[in-house]
């Protein structure tokens, strides 16, 4: 008896026909698991052979025999073989239902303590994108202290197993773990999740995520930042699952290989700290309650929450006691240092919370007082730019010096020959011209005299 031979062709990898793209997705499924193949397509390629085996050495009808066999039956296989699949055709995948993609597909939390399932509700059919009001909401703090977790128990990583929590111990379970998902989402999913941002945009809780459509094996990854590293923003710390186990580490943004391929994305349900909790009642959804809860005479809880919000975002030094529920001077101008650092003017700043103003202070966007970007900046709380008439020859004052010695401290200040002293002076403009060159800035940008955003940078 003779045994048929089978031509095997190896797909283009420039190739955009659909039968070499769909050649290369299963050429991806089908590899062993330690070459980071899935589990459950690994455990139906062994089965198959096995059969086909056993029907050849019994004079045929292999094929009819494959059909019986179960699925396989290992504790990871069978985890792995629970989530989503797609219809089989049998005679280019196999008898056996594959997962969607090399990493499972969505999954149920695998022993978590609380709710897991497939079924997330919220999704919208049109776009697949997850509806905020779903989702669980968490604040920054939260978001790096969870990846924390993973980093002091050093998690190995594994695209098959499930740590303690319920989370898959790969880059994305990773992120799914430190979102706080309801469940395990792959890198072809979590962007459903979150809201595309620009890079410079970004700050900690926030992710950059390279997914590889034609073959999620070959370059896929995510990882968290953490903050930025170096003034000049070409580093950050990235919180990672990765081979061998979870780590923290200074990473070249936006990272080490396809780093032109990366996407950042924030989290839908991210709030500011204190307004809402993981878990919890979606704080960030809270509509605007209303101009007349608002202003001298008001006395309620709106006027505490707004003093709170105000004091996160960097203006504790508006109140000396509170803040609220009775509505003070302090609310008024914190309220107003706070619109002035969006850059609004005249009725937009007159230190009353209109719909803007709230949106901004519950969802953690916006510029915080002193001019650092969003609810965590790590210059939350430094004193606000004063302006570009304290910067100009003859002017002599406690912002200059201040100017002068965070350019030394950031190593900017070889044209001082004495000083920095609080008079304003050409070597004042020649140390800030350096420092905004560095930035990138050219011409009138980088003129010698600092405004907001040089401010802002400089004592990020």
């Amino acid at each position: 008896m003779s045994v048929p031979v089978f031509e095997e062709f190896e797909p283009a990898a420039d190739c955009g026909c659909p039968g070499c793209a769909r050649q290369r997705r299963d050429l991806a499924l089908g590899l062993p698991v330690r070459a980071g193949g899935h589990p459950a397509a690994h455990g139906a390629r062994r089965a198959l052979v096995l059969v086909t085996a056993a029907g050849v050495a019994l004079g045929g009808g292999g094929a009819a025999t494959a059909t019986t066999v179960p699925p396989p039956a290992g504790p990871a296989e069978a985890a792995e073989a629970a989530g989503p699949t797609e219809p089989a055709d049998a005679s280019v995948r196999g008898v056996f239902p594959q997962p969607d993609t090399p990493q499972g597909g969505r999954e149920p939390l695998h022993g978590a303590p609380g709710p897991g399932g497939q079924a997330v509700p919220g999704v919208n059919p049109t776009t697949g994108q997850i509806s905020t009001g779903t989702l669980r909401t968490t604040s920054r703090a939260d978001i790096i202290n969870r990846a924390k977790l993973w980093v002091t128990a050093q998690v190995p990583y594994s695209m098959e197993k499930y740590w303690s929590d319920g989370y898959r111990q790969d880059c994305s379970g990773y992120i799914s773990m430190a979102w706080n998902l309801r469940s395990n989402e792959w890198t072809g999913s979590l962007d459903r999740f979150a809201d595309r941002i620009d890079r410079t945009e970004l700050q900690p809780g926030d992710i950059l995520l390279f997914h590889n459509p034609a073959n999620p094996t070959r370059g896929s990854h995510v990882t968290i930042f953490g903050g930025w590293s170096d003034y000049t923003h070409t580093s950050y710390v990235a919180y990672e699952q990765t081979r061998p186990r979870t780590r923290r580490q200074q990473t070249p943004l936006a990272y080490w290989a396809n780093s032109d391929r990366y996407v950042a994305y924030r989290y839908k349900a991210v709030v500011s700290a204190g307004s809402g909790s993981a878990g919890g009642p979606a704080a960030e959804a809270t509509p605007y309650p209303g101009a007349a809860m608002f202003g001298p005479g008001a006395d309620n809880a709106h006027v505490t929450r707004l003093g709170r919000l105000l004091v996160e975002r960097g203006g504790k030094k508006y109140y000396s006691r509170g803040p609220g529920p009775k509505w003070g001077e302090a609310d008024r101008r914190a309220t107003r240092a706070f619109q002035l650092a969006q850059g609004w003017k005249g009725r937009e700043a007159d230190g009353l919370p209109g719909p803007d103003t709230w949106e901004l202070l519950v969802t953690g966007k916006g510029r915080s007082i002193g001019g650092s970007s969003g609810s965590s900046g790590s210059s939350a709380n430094a004193t606000a730019f004063p302006g570009r008439g304290s910067f100009r020859p003859g002017q002599s004052n406690a912002y200059v010096e201040k100017l002068g010695k965070q350019l030394v401290k950031r190593g900017f200040g070889k044209h001082y020959l004495s000083g920095p002293g609080p008079r304003w002076t050409e070597a004042d403009r020649r140390n800030v011209e350096a420092f905004q060159r560095a930035q990138g800035w050219r011409g009138a940008a980088a003129d010698g005299y600092p405004g907001p955003e040089t401010w802002r940078r400089l004592f990020r």
